[in-house]
């Protein structure tokens, strides 16, 4: 079952951080990475503790085993590695990695020289039809009766014949079980059945063994649970895993799942009423589902009224709000049928930046790879891996004509081999541009900042170093850099969390010149910042694993909130009265009201919600990839697997959860625009919903094509920036407004 939380934190995640070490040790552990037996023995010659850990609680023995370097294993078990520490992120070992990663000839080496979760080897043993790890494990003498049964009960469940027949002989050695806890089982039976957590676009299916509980995520072997109560059940192949089901009235609804100091709670999932609004609670708090059966005018309102023409001038729109009221911004098209389809055009590479408008004119950017790799996957999955593709890449910004798609003109920023990986979810050019009508702002991974004037003549360019993001546990894995610029004033401000000497800095637009530059202590992260200009000064807004702001005219500190997650990604939105942030991966999931004009540390106290500066807040049911959008007094949560939740922005009401229908995962964030709200899946399916209080569907349209970018909205016409291509819908304004 650690397995399934380890999932499960996998699952939650596409972007990564790096593994800062916190002692001096990186040298030790990139070692390990490598293999480079002669690099360790020299080091450990130097000086170097062989059991020296990340601030993750890592050690060189998980890097090694999680990579397969079974010769460094090897070398570290015999220099005195200690075979039994875990980390303190996802409770693992090096047995773990190795089991995990596939690596069984580093798992019989472990198991060998005193690993203790040997249970595990029973469950990948099971799982892949694998002998010797059963054997190894049955032989090691650390599994306990309970152990051995359950995996006896999962191997028949498998039909792995000859492993059954193996454990058979094996729990015939056993005594006789004692003070064991049973369940009837068709109580047990009322267990089974698919849960889902709302954040975390994991589903987990429960079927029943004799006396056990078994259960499945997809992709991963089954898990064994014994009762230890009429309604708790522990890990069988994994200890420290705890379950409690919960529910009213008889009723199964839900189950709390913990393993050390990880929580998550998983409820109760009906497929074939996914689509409609779900009860809307929050543990401890049994908050109002019943929807307000009346609708003011603003919640009525889908009819897109005709207005002057507004820019969309960075990632989100203007301030990163995501809101184009008045740009008639239509309801239905398909690109199938060439309905509503202004134009396509194909754009060469990948990328997953946004379009802006200016005017008659759209910016893209783009990475084309010489080796002609588009190696790409999207859905709801854990892989942390990289797309190992270092070849010769050219970076390009392209100006389109905001009517026919004509591309007006292109330019190259830069060709050479990138200088970190790409996730596979990810591109070598993720930033989206950002102009003020005269500049045009674009960053690039690793090749640095580019201002252009709007013709595509460049005016400076300023290298900010290689801006290295991957995953925080291990830096080897590589994901991209996100973080897009933003303009205010005279300067462009760019927030580079990466994984050595994060900074946010401002630069002079005419120039180039260095105005502010403030150092963070900060894990890579991939929010792009915004700026409030509530409480009668302007504030910076950054997300990262601390939330901070900060004055853009000097890049002084203002104030800092937490806790947050470890991986952040959505952008801060500014409402009428509070700036919302929110982030979706452990340790914690939260979502912030914060009043402006604050000071200081603005963390809270335990176990409470609010202060004289946060409004109100929440510690879990954050969202991951899409960042929030606050729309007419409400603020709205798209999860990466669809899941929608919508609070009332003042008080924090819980006011509905419901799942949007059609597309099954989801990257790019919400937009919203004369009463609508529109949830673009990585799939091309674009859902339109009515906004308000409640959730109701208008349309559903399909792009055809693969899209991760969050579209842009100006003058009649909406902009999608699909893998390979750029899509412009619309029927115009007069046509949307009925005029």
């Amino acid at each position: 079952m650690k397995k399934l939380v380890l999932t499960l934190l996998f699952l939650i995640a596409w972007s990564p951080l790096a593994a800062q070490d916190s002692n001096g040790s990186e040298k030790w552990f990139e070692a390990a990475r490598q293999g480079d037996v002669a690099e360790l023995e020299r080091l450990l010659d130097e000086g170097a503790d062989i059991n020296a850990v990340t601030r993750y609680n890592s050690t060189a023995l998980h890097f090694a085993a999680d990579k397969g370097h079974l010769e460094a294993v090897r070398f570290l078990l015999e220099k005195g590695a200690d075979t039994n520490i875990t980390d303190s992120f996802y409770q693992t070992t090096p047995l773990t990695w190795a089991l995990s990663k596939g690596h069984d000839d580093i798992a019989l080496l472990l198991i060998e020289k005193g690993a203790e979760n040997v249970s595990m080897a029973l469950t990948f043993g099971i799982r892949g039809g694998k002998k010797p790890l059963v054997e190894a494990a049955l032989a090691s003498g650390k599994l306990e009766p309970a152990d051995i049964r359950g995996a006896l009960a999962s191997a028949e469940k498998a039909e792995k014949t000859e492993i059954a027949a193996l454990l058979k002989e094996a729990v015939a050695d056993l005594p006789p079980e004692e003070d064991a806890y049973s369940v009837r089982q068709e109580k047990l039976q009322s267990y089974t059945g698919r849960y889902a957590a709302a954040d975390a676009g994991l589903v987990v299916e429960f079927k029943t063994g004799e006396g056990v509980l078994i259960a499945q995520v997809q992709g991963q072997p089954p898990l064994t649970l014994k009762p230890v109560a009429e309604d708790r059940f522990e890990g069988v192949e994994f200890a420290g895993i705890e379950i409690a089901f919960f529910g009213r009235g008889g009723m199964v609804e839900g189950f709390n799942l913990k393993q050390g100091s990880n929580e998550m709670t998983l409820r109760r999932s009906e497929e074939s009423a996914s689509s409609q609004p779900e009860e809307a609670s929050e543990e401890g708090d049994e908050a109002e589902a019943a929807m307000a059966e009346d609708e003011d005018a603003s919640e009525t309102e889908t009819v897109a009224p005709a207005g002057p023409a507004k820019p969309w001038p960075s990632f989100r729109g203007p301030r990163a709000s995501g809101v184009a009221d008045g740009q008639g911004a239509p309801l239905e098209w398909s690109v199938k049928d060439d309905k509503n389809v202004l134009w396509k055009t194909p754009v060469e590479g990948i990328a997953n930046s946004s379009p802006v408008i200016w005017g008659s004119k759209v910016f893209v950017t783009t990475a084309v790879s010489s080796s002609g790799d588009s190696t790409f996957r999207t859905g709801l999955y854990g892989d942390v891996g990289s797309v190992d593709d270092l070849s010769v890449h050219t970076w390009k910004v392209l100006c389109l004509d905001l009517k026919s798609g004509q591309v007006l003109w292109e330019k190259v920023a830069a060709k050479g081999p990138p200088k970190g990986k790409r996730h596979f979810k990810s591109s070598q050019a993720n930033p989206s541009p950002a102009t003020d009508g005269r500049h045009l702002a674009v960053v690039f991974p690793s090749e640095g900042l580019f201002v252009y004037d709007l013709e595509g003549n460049l005016e400076w360019k300023k290298d900010l170093g290689v801006m290295d993001s991957g995953w925080f546990y291990d830096r080897s894995y590589q994901w991209g850099f996100a973080s897009s610029p933003i303009l205010y004033k005279d300067r462009v401000i760019v927030q580079v969390d990466i994984h050595d000497q994060s900074f946010v800095a401002a630069y002079r637009l005419s120039d180039g010149e260095e105005l502010w530059r403030t150092n963070r202590d900060e894990i890579p992260t991939w929010s792009t910042p915004t700026i409030s200009d509530l409480g009668g000064s302007d504030e910076l807004i950054t997300n990262g694993t601390t939330i901070r702001a900060y004055d853009p005219d000097s890049g002084k500190q203002l104030w800092s909130l937490g806790p947050n997650s470890e991986i952040i990604v959505g952008t801060p939105v500014v409402g009428d009265d509070l700036i919302y942030v929110t982030a979706g991966y452990p340790p914690v999931r939260p979502v912030y009201a914060v009043r402006p004009g604050a000071e200081g540390d603005l963390t809270l106290p335990e176990d409470t919600s609010s202060s004289d500066h946060v409004a109100w807040s929440y510690q879990r049911g954050g969202t991951y990839m899409p960042s929030p959008v606050y729309y007419r007094g409400l603020l709205y949560l798209t999860a990466n697997n669809g899941r929608l939740t919508c609070y009332d922005g003042k008080t924090g009401e819980r006011l509905y959860r419901a799942r949007v229908s059609v597309g099954g995962s989801f990257s790019a964030s919400p937009v919203a625009a004369d009463g609508r709200l529109y949830f673009t899946a990585e799939d091309g399916t674009v859902t339109v919903a009515k906004a308000g209080s409640k959730y109701e569907e208008l349309s559903v349209n399909d792009l055809g094509r693969t899209v991760m970018a969050t579209p842009a909205i100006s003058d009649g016409v909406m902009v999608f920036r699909a893998i390979g291509e750029v899509i412009a819908v619309g029927g115009g304004k007069d046509e949307q407004s009925g005029q």
